[in-house]
């Protein structure tokens, strides 16, 4: 078969899984706002999105009310989507995702020590996914030094194993500062849990300032890790810097998991099912992977969100206890076929 043959049938299957996606995020789009103590019809929901009437009852419930959760949870998911997309490529290992790793704890870490130290830069509601984004670059840049030590060096089963043992670390000091300070226990109890509630737009737009940087380097560097690839060797014959490009892919991670955790707390998960699923679909070309990996992670995160909502009604679950739920089997099954 011919390279334009190839490229014509790659570019196929990855306009068929974009859309495929986005009607799949559309539909759970609406199902999400209809959904709630009062059911809303999705045509109400429709016409509250595209020609609002402040004086219907459910079109104030919809824009007031949920959109903020839904623009929450597509934010979210999409970035935690990309971010273990990167972090997949970065370092080589199927198993990598930010709340294994350490990097979505490193986060949480940060936030509540400089919470309940009352440390803010800035704008405090800025600077909290910067800070989130210190802690999540400082705690992965642990568990790559001490992954790399020892006659063996760096290999896939080690940086898995750090990464487990770090983030239990991080998430054992988490628990003794809010043992220790009750005050800030009470505050960010929920948050904790990965919870889409709660929230405020002046938090959401904060972080998406912060997610937008992660989400541009992402872009700009994916040329680079396809090439990286192809092995150090290679790369670096094609002109690739080594260190640049991973210090940069670094950053753009830290700073999408400061962006997400500082929203909704450490949901886990999303970034080792989606870069999967993606990658299934519509192959490994980063170019491609990352933007489908915001749409796939918005959308896993957006029907892990409606379960927790539903599957225990009137009460809800914490979207984390979702995400965890479906994610952990599958991190057991990746682990058992990858070490075998």
């Amino acid at each position: 078969m011919s390279s334009l043959a190839l490229s014509t049938r790659r570019g196929g299957r990855i306009s068929a899984t974009a859309s495929g996606l986005l009607l799949l995020l559309l539909a759970a789009a609406v199902a999400h706002l209809g959904l709630g103590a009062r059911y809303i019809a999705p045509s109400t929901v429709v016409q509250a999105l595209v020609d609002f009437d402040p004086n219907n009852f459910d079109h104030r419930v919809i824009i007031s009310l949920r959109l903020l959760r839904l623009v929450a949870a597509l934010f979210t998911g999409a970035a935690l989507g990309v971010a273990g997309s990167l972090l997949q490529s970065v370092i080589r290992n199927p198993l990598g995702e930010p709340h294994i790793l350490g990097l979505n704890s490193g986060a949480a870490l940060a936030v509540v020590a400089t919470t309940a130290l009352g440390i803010s830069v800035g704008d405090a509601i800025f600077s909290r996914a910067f800070i989130a984004a210190g802690g999540a670059a400082l705690l992965f840049s642990l568990v790559m030094v001490l992954s790399a030590a020892g006659r063996s060096g760096f290999t896939p089963l080690k940086v898995t194993l750090c990464g487990v043992a770090i983030s239990t670390f991080a998430s054992s000091i988490t628990a003794a500062i809010l043992i220790l300070d009750e005050q800030t226990l009470l505050g960010i109890r929920s948050w904790l849990a990965g919870d889409l509630a709660g929230l405020s737009w002046s938090v959401l737009r904060a972080a998406s300032r912060v997610a937008g940087i992660g989400f541009a380097l992402a872009l700009w560097l994916a040329p680079a890790l396809n090439m990286l690839a192809l092995g150090d060797n290679m790369a670096r014959g094609l002109g690739v810097s080594l260190l640049r490009t991973r210090v940069l892919s670094l950053a753009a991670i830290a700073l999408l998991c400061g962006a997400a955790v500082s929203v909704a707390g450490p949901i886990g998960f999303i970034g080792l099912v989606v870069p999967h699923m993606v990658r299934r679909l519509a192959g490994d070309d980063l170019r491609a992977v990352v933007p489908l990996s915001a749409l796939g992670g918005a959308l896993l995160l957006l029907l892990a969100d409606i379960a927790a909502r539903t599957l225990l009604s009137p009460q809800e679950l914490a979207t984390g206890v979702m995400t965890a739920l479906v994610g952990a089997p599958l991190f057991i099954l990746l682990a058992a076929r990858f070490f075998k």
